[in-house]
């Protein structure tokens, strides 16, 4: 690192856990991000300005005037300018030597398959489930640490599922994509300014410990948070033998239809845990 770089991150190179060492670490690191709004917003400015070296934003939406209530990536004078682009821009402003790729594009699975591989992290903060499924589907073919997040109403989780671990279960363990749950959309229910700001950092906190090897991650676990109570919970998830993306029963062969909604605004909210699952 040079001069400058040793007082920019300074604050972290004093943590033992992370030092010179760890820093460097983060500055060699590729991170993907699918979604640039309420989630992706905090996400992408806390690994900016931690220093992940590189970083790559999918996201083919808008910038909407009824996005700025919590999407703080953006500004008013950015509507109708693409989300990945807005966000580039931010970033720049607080990191200008993070390398940040700006994709406005729908992904479809040739192309997921390789911004994946090329990933040391993938942080899902999309707003569907189809997308959802679709990204966790190629994390377990290519073994990558998969970070999720959710939010609609008062209510947020996060989850990690570190694929390169043969006992960690996946996203589908959890949610099923047979599963009866239906996308809760924030443009229905509406969703918490801050709380999109919590789950986010929360989000970007586990990709930097994922990054780094430190500390004890959300691996195997699933992080519930009632925004109007302020009460988490954190409950202990199971792999699912029988699963049809991870388990004995895996088809994750069989074709990915193309992934239609890489939108920005991350509130498909919490569904209920299918029981059995956690």
């Amino acid at each position: 690192m040079n001069d400058d770089q040793l007082l920019r991150y300074s604050r972290h190179i004093l943590l033992p856990q992370i030092g010179i060492k760890g820093q460097e670490a983060l500055i060699r690191s590729h991170v993907l991000l699918i979604g640039a709004g309420g989630l992706g917003s905090p996400i992408a400015l806390y690994l900016a300005a931690s220093g992940v070296g590189k970083l790559t934003i999918c996201d083919s939406d808008k910038v909407d005037l009824t996005n700025l209530q919590r999407q703080i990536a953006h500004s008013t004078d950015r509507i109708d300018t693409p989300k990945s682009i807005s966000a580039r821009k931010t970033l720049a402003g607080i990191n200008p030597e993070v390398n940040v790729i700006a994709l406005n594009e729908r992904l479809d699975e040739s192309r997921l398959l390789q911004l994946v591989m090329d990933a040391d992290v993938v942080v899902d903060a999309s707003d569907n489930f189809p997308t959802r499924h679709a990204i966790n589907r190629v994390c377990v073919l290519r073994k990558k640490p998969l970070v999720s997040g959710a939010a609609v109403r008062f209510d947020g989780q996060v989850a990690v599922f570190d694929l390169r671990h043969a006992h960690s279960p996946c996203y589908h363990c959890l949610f099923p994509a047979s599963g009866e749950d239906q996308d809760t959309r924030c443009a229905v229910m509406g969703v918490f300014a801050p709380l999109v700001g919590i789950i986010g950092c929360v989000q970007a906190a586990e990709t930097l410990k994922t990054l780094l090897d430190i500390g004890q991650t959300l691996n195997n676990r699933l992080l519930l948070l009632d925004g109007l109570s302020m009460e988490w919970r954190s409950i202990r998830l199971n792999k699912d033998p029988v699963c049809k993306v991870c388990g004995t029963g895996a088809s994750i062969g069989e074709p990915m239809s193309e992934i239609r909604h890489m939108t920005a605004t991350p509130c498909a909210g919490p569904p209920n845990i299918p029981s059995g699952r956690a």
